[in-house]
């Protein structure tokens, strides 16, 4: 799939940001209301900048997506990915009432793009990424489950999802820049407590993040640059 952004019209992905804006307006009502239930309620995230986040996110994909049947799946991915960012900052916790209802209506919408396009090779590659990449953080959790939770084993099956509908170097990117991504992250936290050994820094963000990405410039990046004998 070939690189498309900026050559949907400007006033395109400026109606998906505002549509983007609406949507995010109402996403702390999501993050509380799929949040783990604590002896203090948690205060809700701000509107403008969830708000402003979504409607960012939503251009992005409008003006990479354009008119086409992937739209809509890849806007709710963007939505679901504020929430779980969202949450799991707060909570270190991808919970499963966001997650796996993201796996079953993420399949719905791609199936729908892959009849409206007739993709159905594309289809099939977003099954078996979802497959390919829960297994693979299925064993990593194992090797290291201080490192990886389940939940970010279940939320790697989603990425694999959206990201394997795009292609297997959106898939690999997407997993790549994850590691990268957390790596920062990582490694900024460690210094800013000035060298300490121990961090609480969730993982699913750095997924998501790289995910969201590869989505768009996965398959550029892989073809150009990181595995251009295999194109």
């Amino acid at each position: 799939m070939e690189l498309m952004l900026g050559s949907a019209p400007l006033w395109w992905g400026l109606t998906a940001a505002l549509m983007g804006a609406v949507v995010g307006w109402f996403l702390p009502h999501v993050v509380l209301r799929y949040s783990p239930v604590t002896d203090q309620p948690a205060s809700a995230p701000s509107r403008p900048l969830l708000a402003v986040a979504t409607a960012a996110l939503f251009f992005l994909v409008a003006a990479f997506f354009g008119l086409s049947w992937q739209l809509p799946a890849y806007l709710f991915f963007a939505a679901v990915a504020v929430v779980l960012t969202v949450i799991d900052l707060r909570h270190h916790l991808l919970p499963n009432a966001v997650v796996l209802p993201a796996l079953g209506i993420g399949l719905v919408l791609l199936v729908l793009a892959a009849t409206g396009e007739n993709a159905w090779g594309a289809l099939l590659r977003a099954v078996l990424g979802a497959l390919v990449l829960f297994v693979l953080y299925l064993v990593l959790a194992l090797i290291s489950p201080a490192g990886l939770g389940m939940g970010d084993v279940k939320l790697a099956a989603v990425l694999g999802l959206f990201l394997g509908f795009q292609g297997w170097g959106a898939l690999f990117v997407g997993a790549v820049l994850a590691s990268v991504v957390g790596m920062v992250v990582g490694l900024a936290v460690l210094a800013s407590r000035r060298g300490g050994l121990r961090s609480d820094v969730p993982f699913g963000p750095s997924m998501l993040a790289g995910a969201f990405a590869a989505v768009m410039w996965g398959e550029l990046l892989a073809r150009e640059y990181l595995l251009p004998g295999l194109y």
